[in-house]
């Protein structure tokens, strides 16, 4: 590789503030050779724009989406938004992060230490599910704490997650631990089953990836 293109990469994944986005060098590893599924951090309202582009590219990727009602002077709009504002899960192999990270409007794959950080594929399974059985769900502030419950009917049985009491609904909230994100579902007349609290980590049931 010239080192005009080792500059042009270093240039590409240039952390952000915090230190939070990398790429790490290339290893002859598993890691670097194995696709896993990442979190490729965008610019603002680039989401989008930025999930055409992996199509457009055959680069396999993950945004989920919900949807919001809001008030434009004399209507009301049903919009489609991010459940994760300013990221797109993408599964690649690190060898191949370029194909992400030339993307315009993406600034880095996220990770510490100076390097990419692939996601549990347990936490994007919990979240495919919620997505793909049409269950209503919406961002939430990143919860560490709560009661540990399992989904014990319904479209999302057999997950396991916390729950919050809000305005007496009850809400089931699962998390992607690296981004500090979680989302919340209403889950109606579903039966929970406790979980002992200190059961970790927290697991999801059915087919992966």
């Amino acid at each position: 590789m010239t080192n005009i293109n080792i500059a042009a990469e270093l240039l590409a994944a240039t952390p952000l503030a915090g230190g939070i986005c990398s790429v790490e060098s290339p290893e002859l590893s598993e890691e670097y050779l194995s696709p896993r599924w990442y979190a490729a951090y965008t610019s603002a309202n680039h989401e989008k724009r930025v999930t055409s582009q992996f199509t457009s590219r055959a680069v396999e990727h993950f945004c989920p989406m919900y949807e919001s009602l809001h008030q434009w002077k004399d209507r009301r709009v049903k919009l489609a938004l991010p459940l994760f504002p300013g990221y797109v899960f993408v599964r690649i192999a690190l060898r191949d992060r370029l194909q992400v990270l030339r993307v315009p409007g993406v600034s880095c794959i996220v990770g510490f230490a100076g390097r990419a950080v692939p996601l549990p594929e347990e936490e994007l399974l919990r979240i495919r599910r919620v997505q793909d059985f049409g269950v209503s769900a919406k961002p939430h502030p990143f919860l560490t704490a709560g009661k540990k419950v399992r989904v014990n009917s319904g479209p999302l049985q057999g997950l396991e997650g916390l729950i919050v009491k809000r305005k007496n609904a009850t809400r089931f909230v699962v998390s992607v631990e690296l981004l500090k994100r979680s989302v919340s579902v209403d889950l109606g007349g579903a039966e929970l089953e406790p979980l002992p609290q200190n059961l970790s980590p927290l697991k999801s049931t059915g087919a992966s990836f």
